[in-house]
């Protein structure tokens, strides 16, 4: 679909991160670090939901399917990253641009619909607990699963769709380190502002909308366990709360680059940094650390694993 006949461009070269060698060998300790922790943890979370029956319910299936994506979302953009660090001359070729822009929105429109099904999940929980045995059955979460990935396929599409048949044949430098839809659509030999703008729309009135769907449900389920408590919201703000911190963790920097009017391209890394390297990395130590029954679980999956490995 995006071959040769449509770009006489066969790679694009990134100018990076920095220029300082100091804050590039920092870049590569820190990230590396938080690359390789956001993996083995959120590994660690699928194989503990996984191999453990009490954790088989509709909040940890959920919680293991965002924790998948969030294997992705450091997969993406992160090698490469680092990779790059103390490269003289950081190149992509077509191909892969287009790949990195596919996979970022894809992961990115799963994750939403992921995060209002967690949050739907939790307002059942709460506020109809007769019911949630019969409303959150396994055929609603698959369809939550099945909903999700074709949303995020169906998005990332039609993002690429605005790509057709635009000729790449000038300056061919991108001041990122990663390949992002708005700063490829300027390279064209072309005016591609109107596509710009529909871009950002787009995509900025999905992150908004959906940042805000989710806000006001849980100020809604907060209301409804207030009023309807009688021992107090407390046990039900601590399972919020590491919801809400991983929704204000997903959506925080891509609302700011999507609403803020002037766009200043070093902020854009740095938020494109902690949306590749942090999110992953502290979705899975939100989720553990405020859960007691994960918390167990993981330990009991541990205790197995050196158990096996003495026998074996």
């Amino acid at each position: 679909l995006f071959g040769n006949s449509y770009s006489d461009r066969s790679e694009f070269v990134f100018l990076g991160l920095t220029s300082s060698w100091d804050i590039r060998l920092l870049l590569l300790v820190f990230s590396s670090m938080f690359y390789m922790a956001s993996r083995m943890a959120n590994s660690l979370i699928l194989l503990t939901v996984t191999s453990d029956p009490p954790l088989h319910s509709p909040m940890y299936f959920l919680l293991a399917n965002l924790s998948f994506i969030d294997l992705g979302v450091s997969s993406v953009t992160s090698p490469k990253m680092i990779y790059d660090l103390f490269r003289k001359r950081k190149v992509i070729s077509f191909g892969g641009c287009i790949a990195q822009i596919f996979f970022i929105h894809v992961i990115g429109g799963v994750e939403m619909v992921l995060l209002i099904a967690m949050a739907f999940d939790r307002y059942v929980a709460i506020c109809k607990p007769l019911h949630y045995v019969t409303i959150m059955s396994p055929r609603m979460c698959i369809l939550f699963l099945a909903v999700a990935r074709t949303l995020g396929v169906s998005h990332s599409l039609f993002q690429l769709a605005f790509l057709v048949n635009l000729p790449f044949c000038g300056p061919n430098v991108l001041d990122s380190f990663y390949c992002d839809l708005p700063r490829l659509l300027r390279l064209a030999c072309t005016n591609t502002y109107r596509l710009q703008f529909m871009v950002t729309v787009n995509s900025g009135f999905i992150c908004v909308g959906t940042f805000f769907i989710l806000l006001i449900s849980y100020i809604f389920i907060l209301f409804t366990v207030r009023k309807h408590s009688l021992g107090g919201p407390s046990k039900a703000l601590s399972t919020l709360s590491a919801h809400i911190t991983v929704v204000l963790l997903f959506f925080g920097p891509p609302v700011f680059v999507y609403t803020w009017p002037h766009p200043n391209s070093q902020m854009d890394k740095f938020l494109a940094i902690f949306d590749a390297l942090l999110t992953p990395f502290l979705n899975p130590v939100v989720y553990t650390f405020r859960n007691k029954e994960m918390k167990a679980a993981i330990k009991r999956v541990c205790k197995q694993l050196v158990i096996y490995k003495k026998i074996s």
